[in-house]
């Protein structure tokens, strides 16, 4: 499943047609919420037909295409399987119980509602809504597709104007020729990441940069008076801020991880609990503006595209245990340097590098628990004593271990 965005350019009436849509859309989803909180043992089966009776109550709802309030009942469906799954595998702390959305941002239509020009560049919304025919700007050639393939059109709000999201059926994988390597990832914040080959990344901290710039726009919403068109502007400003440092911050990662996948076989990183980690109020901020979750979900994303493995290892007593001898060499966060009696004396970050590696080589059952890690740093370079390229030749299910998106 690929997705292609496109920006739509309209008048202001098909605007306001689409934030219509998206009320409806959001309507649909709370009330579908309210009735399953209000009758238990309710399926998703039974939240797609309370759709249909809520367009008989509702005239405004009706006007929104069918297929669209269901999609807003699986929308609903899906935090309440989430938050089933949650409580199933007894995750610390709260469970995600589904809420109420109060700003939601985007509507979805399945299979009908819509229809797309001959020459794909408009595409026309038929339900009663009245958003009518829009054009579609981007770079993408929908040709290369079949209609039928298209599987679901979302239309979506940001600060700086609408788009057209279509999600596209079609085959995503991509073969390269194997290059016998393995890496492994430590992220941190001082530097973005430091590999098992020592290589360190440049933490960008787009955040950081954009503070000043975010705090004077913030300054200016709270002078302007509530309700006034000088407050809309501001805040208009304020958030296309936002949107630009989240935007730098996605092109960063999605060109890093694409970068670490097509030049390995084998990612290893950190499973960390980034949702925990943010409760540190010091670090909170330095955290979220570095991503690593994102970056973790694109390498993933790619390691399935290119048909590489990218595995996700426990993160315990990877700073702490030596990479040459195991023994656990206890170190607090400021000191920098890994020094181990067996003689083994390596950058802090590089040595989780290299033990999260080793894990990732143990679970994939590549290396097994006897095997010396003084053999393995003695190579040099993570390559020849993994005999990679025979690995993967022997069976796709090795490929399937990657974790999807």
């Amino acid at each position: 499943m690929i997705v292609y965005e496109f920006k739509l350019k309209g008048k202001k009436q098909q605007y306001q047609a689409v934030d219509d849509a998206i009320r409806t859309s959001q309507f649909i989803r709370n009330k579908c919420l309210r009735f399953w909180m209000d009758n238990k043992g309710i399926n998703k089966y039974d939240l797609s037909a309370y759709t249909a009776v809520l367009a008989k109550q509702f005239p405004f709802a009706n006007e929104l295409n069918s297929t669209a309030r269901q999609a807003s009942s699986e929308r609903c469906w899906s935090g309440i399987n989430r938050f089933f799954e949650n409580c199933k595998k007894k995750i610390a702390g709260k469970k995600g119980f589904p809420r109420f959305k109060k700003n939601q941002r985007s509507v979805e239509y399945k299979k009908s509602g819509w229809k797309l020009s001959s020459d794909r560049k408009r595409i026309t919304f038929t339900d009663r809504k009245g958003i009518g025919s829009v054009k579609l700007i981007g770079t993408y050639d929908l040709h290369f597709y079949q209609i039928e393939q298209i599987q679901r059109v979302r239309l979506v709000k940001r600060v700086d104007g609408y788009y057209c999201q279509f999600c596209i059926s079609a085959e995503v994988k991509q073969d390269l020729q194997p290059t016998g390597k393995a890496i492994g990832l430590d992220v941190g914040l001082n530097h973005f990441y430091t590999d098992s080959q020592g290589e360190k990344v440049d933490n960008p901290r787009f955040l950081r940069k954009s503070e000043k710039k975010l705090k004077r726009a913030q300054r200016r919403v709270s002078k302007k008076v509530k309700g006034s068109n000088n407050r809309e502007k501001a805040i208009d400003r304020l958030g296309r801020t936002h949107l630009k440092v989240s935007r730098q911050r996605k092109d960063f990662a999605v060109k890093l991880a694409r970068c670490v996948v097509m030049s390995n076989d084998i990612v290893a990183v950190e499973d960390l609990p980034v949702r925990n980690m943010v409760k540190n109020h010091h670090l909170a901020k330095s955290i979220s503006d570095a991503a690593w979750s994102q970056f973790r979900e694109w390498l993933k994303y790619f390691a399935l595209k290119f048909g590489k493995i990218a595995i996700a290892v426990p993160p315990h007593f990877t700073s702490q245990n030596c990479s040459g001898c195991g023994q656990v060499v206890k170190k607090s966060l400021s000191i920098r340097t890994h020094v181990c009696k067996c003689g083994v004396v390596l950058d802090r970050d590089e040595n989780a590098a290299i033990n999260i590696l080793i894990k990732a080589l143990r679970l994939l059952g590549y290396i097994s628990n006897t095997v010396g890690q003084t053999e393995i740093n003695a190579c040099g370079e993570m390559t020849l004593y993994l005999r990679l390229e025979t690995v993967l030749k022997q069976d796709h299910s090795l490929k399937q271990e990657s974790p999807s998106l």
